[in-house]
């Protein structure tokens, strides 16, 4: 089974690479990158600084699924437009090229509390993602929405990390949507998803993956 992995450099899509890579499941997991990522026999790792540019070579042999797992954040990012290329154009310009070349099968990563109609810019492009994704007209598509994300990143986020800390503590009372989703456990709930290839929309909810 051929892989095509969107975000591999980020905490979740790290995740995702390794297990994927390490499993008996994928026999080629293609990551295109902007920074090189570590060789291994069974990945192909494409260049580029805006990867829409890989689009045509990449799909000359298209993959049987996509794991979306790209994501920034604004201070990241830099402006507002910037954020929305990575967390929307992006994800939804892979997405249609996947499914002109038959796949049909595309798992993703957006967040709790998506909503095209929300007056927050970060959770209203989570959901105008995920509304324009479900257009193109996957066969299979999973959407994981997790709460606060644990793990080492390579980037410092001082308000996440502060969020992560009272999580820990407030762990024992809190609802278990509130809790802290592991990146580890999130990344196996993609790859799941995509191996299993369910037929429909699913979404795999924050309480799912804590």
């Amino acid at each position: 089974m051929k892989l095509l992995l969107l975000g591999a450099t980020g905490l979740v899509g790290s995740h995702v690479l390794t297990l994927a890579l390490s499993g008996s499941t994928f026999s080629e997991v293609v990551a295109p990158t902007r920074q090189p990522l570590e060789p291994n026999d069974k990945l192909v790792n494409p260049i580029a600084s805006r990867l829409e540019t890989l689009l045509p070579a990449l799909m000359s042999h298209p993959p049987d699924a996509v794991i979306c797992a790209l994501g920034t954040t604004q201070a990241k990012a830099g402006s507002k437009q910037a954020f929305r290329y990575v967390d929307h154009d992006l994800p939804i310009a892979f997405g249609k090229a996947a499914y002109a070349e038959g796949v049909e099968t595309y798992a993703m990563v957006t967040a709790m509390g998506a909503s095209f109609g929300s007056r927050s810019f970060y959770y209203r492009t989570k959901g105008e993602v995920e509304r324009d994704i479900q257009k193109i007209g996957f066969r299979s598509l999973t959407i994981c929405r997790p709460s606060l994300i644990g793990g080492e990143r390579k980037e410092t986020r001082r308000l996440e990390s502060a969020a992560l800390a009272l999580a820990g503590v407030l762990a024992p009372i809190l609802p278990k949507k509130f809790r802290v989703n592991p990146a580890q456990v999130i990344a196996g709930s993609l790859l799941n998803a995509a191996i299993a290839a369910k037929t429909g929309c699913h979404w795999i909810h924050a309480e799912e993956m804590s």
